[in-house]
């Protein structure tokens, strides 16, 4: 089976937001890329992009969250906009608690953690970087064998 590994880009502040979400995650950094760590004659790096992220990866459980800083002859990520949101199934009440709470902070709560009309324990927020979340913890697939047992 396939893994949703999501990737975000950022207007210069990717090692920034990778450094607080590994605050409350955990674990270690699998990969990080500077755009200097890739300068040669088939890929120069501007001197104000060079201390940029090309590519940061953070393992979580299973997945990867990945991410970059966008050199700026691309332009900026309109980071106010609709972006995809990164669901989080979590395993316990606790956790999606410590993963809310954690990953809010800062940001602004759009549905606050609680159990949900249809079943779970669910909340939603824009993280202090623009980013969207969804926790959810649904005791039917706690663990997750019986999610794909279903």
């Amino acid at each position: 089976m396939a893994l949703i590994n999501p990737h975000i880009n950022f207007n210069g502040n990717a090692e920034e937001a990778f450094t607080f979400y590994k605050s409350v995650f955990g674990g270690e950094f699998a990969k990080i890329v500077r755009f200097k760590d890739l300068v040669s004659p088939e890929f120069p790096a501007a001197e104000n992009d060079a201390e940029k992220i090309m590519h940061i990866a953070l393992p979580i459980g299973g997945n990867i969250l990945m991410g970059n800083d966008v050199p700026d002859f691309l332009g900026r990520v309109n980071e106010n906009e609709n972006r995809s949101k990164i669901a989080i199934s979590a395993a316990s009440r606790e956790e999606a608690d410590q993963l809310f709470h954690g990953l809010s902070a800062g940001g602004t709560i759009e549905f606050p953690i609680s159990d949900s009309p249809w079943g779970s324990y669910f909340g939603m927020f824009r993280d202090k970087y623009g980013i969207e979340w969804m926790v959810d913890f649904d005791p039917k697939y706690s663990d997750f064998k019986n999610f794909t047992d279903k």
